[in-house]
């Protein structure tokens, strides 16, 4: 039997891990991984920090490309948290800040890279920050909470994409950059000015040739100062001025370095045996930031290891993809063009639209598109291949031949049929033709979901899906059009047919019923698991045994994970009244566990920061108070003031009423996160038009409110009627409360769902008292079976192991 050499990768990133992807299928058994990733997340989608930025709500379960299961299934050992800091190259062994060291034959760096910050005064403030990890967002979308001024220094990539994330958080956004054009190293004058404009639409605003010379302010940033003597208010300066590779850790080790990590054609650098690729790593001169570059090494780097055939790595052509909603930008190759090239442009200012070819000899050097680039991914395949093109280059340009009136030369899916197999459709993940009709074939893939999921063509920046869903429809049929999307990959079922399968079929576990309904993936996914688990135990409150297995770690153990492994701790604080002696018990145990930061919360609670995860269990049972569920789809608070009883405008008893409220639908789960507030006078301080559900209070009755929203995207509530007495506003409630449940989809906030079903039909469906009736006993019969999360683990000794100290980290590890 051969013993398995030992290979460490330091790097959690997508550059690392797609190489491992490839060597595990290459040579599954050959070696023995163990990963070693500075933050305490599994591998996730970095290109989409953007995306999660500006959608809010998303977190960093919507970006995970390899889950914790993943690292247990294919028997990897991962270091999550661990930032190594020293190589041994003689013996050939590298350790972590945190005291843990592994031994290996093979060594991957793949340290990434950081936000370069401009060497300016000043550029140390609290509120300077780059935009490069899960952290970034989660600072930036802590500083819109407080502040209301962001300056993006850098009108590149990643700046834009920033800028339009921050104006989404409710922002005023000044985007600073050195040149007169936007994006100047990707877009030519004409794209770049209608971006500009269209982005000006939206709501950005732009200081162009501007240099930053000090970052103002005292302790913490308050603007900029520019070398021209003007300057500009700003709480909150984000630097996108370019990246620098990670390349300390192997300089100290003796290892060659420039800008980054010297590497040759197989990614090997001046030390045997370790080898480095992505962003850190420098070939022929060049550090590449874009992903699809990575990827490759990552394909060459796995074969070389593997001790298949290759080629080596010979540098990239690169493409870019602006990710703004409503902003469509592609650039590839060489698109200025100049001595030797000649350009071929097409511009519509009427649609938004701004097309542009370089061409050198008979071959495509280089595209610009504004407004639509569908083509993006065909013409980025020509520039690489170098095929010839003459007497095709306005066919190219304008998608139809001069002559034919406008008749198209050929259509998108008669150019995939004309593709060759071998070409790549996904330039991101590098996929091509033939692996997608491969997964379409053989792999029984019908939508798009599937083939994401399957090879992760589209899955990242998005930018092929048009190539994707043709290939889709050109090898499954027409038929295949009508197949609608999942809930996930592993499904082409929507919610409803899933919710009709579990009650007509009586099905009665997550596994049961992905096995009866053909899942995809036997284990499914981060995804489809937590939905799975939620509408059995709507549909069947008395039968189904919640799954805590199907939950998110946060769920599990009731507690939020902070961004440095931690957890906090939110105990309940009932409509956000306590007693003296509710918050001295409250300080001794925090005191007893060490707590490092106590912080109200906006919900009107008391957050203890800073929990070690196998304190867990004894801090609860000490506390002897319920969850406030901070961390779960379920009810999240209810937010009072003071009503009249102290307060001279207070009409109506705001406390008592959100005390009732809260200690009724405690634990009760829901499609989404959900919050209600209970105001005692229309001048509305408990915010109550901008929760789930919300109650005002008025002259001998009170308003009930719905379908709020007070985070990034704010929305404000919908009326749904006016009731006299708290019975009614319990009944009301209650009904609305299990109405949601019952007919929105998993991860739908109410503020999504009323936009969808609209308010007057959920208005009539509440209409009935004898449905509102109907409504309350169905929830009451839910809430029946509800029992302390936390008292089985309180009580629970095998439970309760699952909270020791981990040495090794697998799916439970923070």
């Amino acid at each position: 039997m051969t013993i398995p050499k030992k290979l460490v990768l330091v790097g959690n990133g997508m550059a690392g891990i797609r190489c491992i992807e490839h060597l595990l299928k290459l040579a599954p058994d050959a070696y023995s991984i163990t990963i070693f990733g500075a933050e305490p997340h599994p591998n996730y989608n970095r290109i989409q920090l953007s995306s999660v930025l500006a959608d809010g709500g998303a977190g960093l379960q919507d970006i995970v490309l390899n889950d914790w299961s993943w690292y247990e299934d294919n028997g990897i050992t991962l270091h999550a948290g661990h930032a190594v800091t020293a190589i041994d190259t003689a013996s050939r062994t590298v350790t972590s800040d945190q005291g843990v060291s592994a031994s290996y034959d093979a060594l991957l760096l793949a340290t990434g890279s950081r936000a370069y910050i401009l060497p300016v005064p000043g550029a140390d403030k609290e509120g300077v920050i780059g935009f490069r990890d899960i952290r970034d967002c989660q600072t930036m979308l802590e500083a819109s909470r407080t502040y209301r001024r962001a300056a993006v220094i850098g009108g590149g990539l990643l700046g834009l994409e920033a800028a339009r994330g921050l104006l989404n958080l409710g922002m005023d956004v000044t985007v600073v950059h050195n040149s007169a054009l936007l994006m100047n190293r990707q877009l030519d004058p004409a794209a770049s000015l209608m971006l500009q404009q269209e982005l000006e639409r939206q709501g950005m605003t732009f200081r162009l040739n501007a240099q930053t010379a000090e970052i103002t302010g005292r302790k913490r940033a308050a603007g900029l100062k520019f070398k021209d003597g003007s300057s500009l208010d700003a709480d909150l300066v984000v630097m996108a001025v370019g990246i620098v590779p990670n390349a300390e850790l192997a300089a100290s080790a003796g290892i060659e370095t420039r800008r980054g990590i010297i590497v040759g054609d197989e990614l090997a650098t001046s030390a045997p045996g370790i080898y480095a690729l992505g962003e850190c790593a420098e070939h022929d001169g060049i550090a590449y930031g874009l992903v699809a570059p990575l990827y490759e090494q990552g394909a060459v780097l796995a074969k070389h290891l593997a001790g298949v055939p290759t080629e080596g790595y010979r540098g990239s052509v690169t493409s870019t993809k602006l990710k703004v909603s409503g902003v469509d930008v592609f650039s590839a190759g060489d698109y200025m063009g100049g001595a030797g090239a000649r350009s071929l442009r097409w511009q519509d200012e009427m649609d938004g639209v701004y097309k542009k070819l370089v061409v050198r000899g008979d071959r495509l050097a280089g595209a610009v598109l504004f407004g639509d680039t569908s083509d993006g991914a065909m013409l980025f395949n020509l520039i690489k291949s170098g095929e010839p093109i003459a007497g095709r280059e306005k066919e190219l340009l304008l998608g139809y031949a001069p002559g034919s009136g406008g008749a198209a030369a050929s259509s998108l899916l008669e150019r995939l049929a004309a593709m060759p197999s071998d070409e790549i459709v996904c330039g991101c993940n590098g996929v091509s033709k033939e692996a997608v009709i491969q997964a379409i074939v053989s792999g029984g893939c019908t939508s798009l979901g599937a083939i994401k999921a399957c090879t992760k063509a589209s899955a990242s920046c998005g930018g092929c899906k048009p190539l994707v869903e043709g290939l889709l429809e050109l090898t499954a049929g027409d038929a295949v059009v009508q197949v609608r999307e999942g809930i996930c990959g592993c499904t082409s079922l929507g919610r409803e047919e899933i919710v009709e399968a579990i009650s007509s079929m009586g099905l009665s576990g997550v596994r049961e019923t992905m096995h009866v309904l053909g899942w995809s993936q036997p284990e499914g996914c981060s995804k489809c698991r937590p939905a799975l688990n939620y509408y059995l135990g709507m549909l069947q409150p008395g039968s189904h045994r919640d799954e805590k297995e199907s939950r998110f770690a946060n769920e599990r153990y009731h507690a939020n994970i902070q961004k440095d492994g931690t957890f906090s701790v939110v105990p309940r604080i009932y409509g956000g009244v306590t007693s003296p002696a509710e918050l001295k018990h409250i300080a001794d145990v925090a005191e007893r566990f060490q707590v490092p930061l106590v912080k109200f919360t906006g919900g009107q609670r008391l957050d203890l920061l800073g929990v070690r995860k196998e304190d867990l269990p004894r801090m609860w049972e000490e506390l002897g108070m319920a969850s406030g569920s901070a961390y779960g789809k379920a009810l999240r608070t209810v937010k009072t003031c003071v009503g009249d009883t102290f307060c001279r405008f207070g009409t109506q008893d705001a406390m008592g009423m959100g005390i009732r409220l809260e200690k009724a639908y405690e634990r009760i789960s829901t499609p989404a996160k959900f919050k209600m507030a209970v105001s005692g006078c229309p001048r509305n301080c408990a915010e109550a038009t901008i929760k789930d559900f919300g109650v005002v209070a008025i002259d001998g009755g009170w308003e009930l409110h719905a379908g709020g929203n007070g985070g990034v995207k704010v929305r404000a509530t919908d009326l749904i009627g006016v009731v006299r007495t708290e019975e009614e506003v319990m009944e009301w409630s209650g009904a609305f409360l299990q109405y949601y449940r019952e007919t929105a989809a998993w991860g739908e906030r109410t503020a999504h769902w009323v936009e969808r079903v609209g308010i007057g039909s959920i208005r009539e469906a509440l209409a009935s008292a004898e449905e509102r009736i109907a409504l309350n006993e169905r929830l009451q019969e839910a809430l029946a079976t509800l029992e302390d999360p936390w008292q089985e683990i309180v009580d629970d000794p095998e439970l309760r192991k699952n909270f020791e100290p981990l040495a090794v980290a697998g799916r439970e590890q923070p």
